[in-house]
């Protein structure tokens, strides 16, 4: 039983080399394959290290995950050039409510003045100027009335304010020769009354008020003269500028 036939053997190695040269050609093919297969890969490999940098996908950031979608909306809305809403301007019609608010100040103190409330007219007019304080003509009207309320020098102040703010304004060199005159001045009087006549030269009130400042100097001239002393040489002019007035 241990022992096998010895025809049984030979059909045995017949059919085992059958089957080699049945399946050879398949085998041969498989190996053939499989090496293109490898170079083919190898290629690629090469390839890849070579140029394929660029194909290679970038990894994307992870997503933080304390960020909400509302945070990533602002974000989006936002741009880096973008203002902070929370830093925003006054709204555009706080301009216009300014200038009505000044015009309407400035007219009340025009009332107030032309009834001769001048102390309440000077309150309007302050107001006004805190909110537009280059407005020369509220300037020499606070002049005029600070000179009608006797205060000179705060009066000197305001017209030469208005001359400064529009050097072209007759009227407001009239009004600063006037105080110059009452501060006693009466020679940068006549400078400022030449300016208003070299501006507006039919300006009658300019020119009156010129001879009344001449007149002044002229006398002032006649003090000097009969050996008073200095200090009793400069003398207030309000009550001589009104004596002059009457004489003439």
């Amino acid at each position: 039983m241990g022992r096998i036939n010895f025809r049984l053997k030979l059909k045995l190695l017949s059919v085992h080399f059958v089957w080699k040269r049945k399946h050879r050609h398949r085998i041969f093919k498989k190996k053939k394959t499989s090496a293109s297969e490898t170079r083919e890969a190898m290629a690629m490999k090469m390839v890849w290290k070579s140029g394929g940098k660029s194909d290679k996908p970038r990894p994307q950031p992870r997503r933080n995950p304390f960020d909400t979608d509302e945070e990533k909306d602002d974000q989006a809305v936002l741009k880096p050039t973008d203002p902070n809403p929370g830093d925003s301007g006054p709204p555009p019609l706080v301009k216009d409510d300014l200038n009505q608010l000044f015009e309407s100040l400035q007219s009340q103190g025009d009332h107030l003045a032309e009834a001769g409330k001048y102390r309440e007219a000077l309150s309007k007019w302050e107001g006004a100027l805190s909110i537009m304080p280059e407005n020369e003509i509220i300037h020499e009207q606070k002049a005029q009335v600070l000179l009608e309320l006797g205060d000179a020098w705060n009066s000197l102040k305001a017209a030469t304010r208005a001359t400064q703010l529009k050097p072209s304004w007759p009227e407001a060199w009239v009004t600063l020769g006037r105080a110059q005159l009452n501060y006693g001045e009466p020679d940068s009087a006549i400078d400022s009354f030449d300016k208003a006549l070299a501006l507006k030269a039919d300006y009658e009130e300019a020119k009156r008020d010129r001879q009344t400042a001449m007149h002044l100097v002229q006398k002032r001239k006649l003090l000097h003269s009969s050996g008073l002393s200095a200090n009793k040489r400069r003398f207030v002019v309000a009550d001589k500028v009104e004596n002059s007035l009457e004489d003439s």
